[in-house]
């Protein structure tokens, strides 16, 4: 099992072509661990604006009446991906790993799948 700090390096460090990465708590928009970013890239700011991204689409899938729950959420920039992935088990309910992607690095479907691995590993 990884902390958020060693979970933070391994995102970045695995997952080509990524540009930034956080845990963040979307009860809050707090984000509880930042790496990479820039001036280009506020993760806190990010943090929190992903935030309601997340408690916009929880609130519509229970007014459709929806009985599933979010996987992940991608956001494609023109030069970006922003990959936002909830997660899950283990009483973490509440926290999302949020990925930034330089769109011409990286591989979607790759970073996806170690991200999901990622979140297995991760102990909070």
């Amino acid at each position: 099992m990884a902390n958020v700090e060693v979970s933070l390096k391994e995102t970045m460090t695995s997952i080509e072509g990524a540009v930034g990465a956080a845990l963040v708590d979307y009860t809050s928009g707090m984000a509880l661990g930042t790496l990479g970013g820039g001036k280009d890239l506020d993760l806190t700011v990010a943090a929190a604006g992903n935030t309601d991204v997340i408690r916009a689409k929880l609130r519509t899938m229970e007014m459709l009446g929806l009985q599933d729950e979010i996987e992940d959420v991608l956001i494609t920039l023109g030069g970006q991906y922003h990959l936002i992935r909830l997660l899950k088990g283990r009483g973490n309910g509440g926290l999302f790993l949020y990925l930034v992607l330089d769109k011409a690095k990286s591989n979607l479907a790759m970073a996806r799948h170690q991200l999901k691995r990622i979140e297995a590993d991760l102990d909070l």
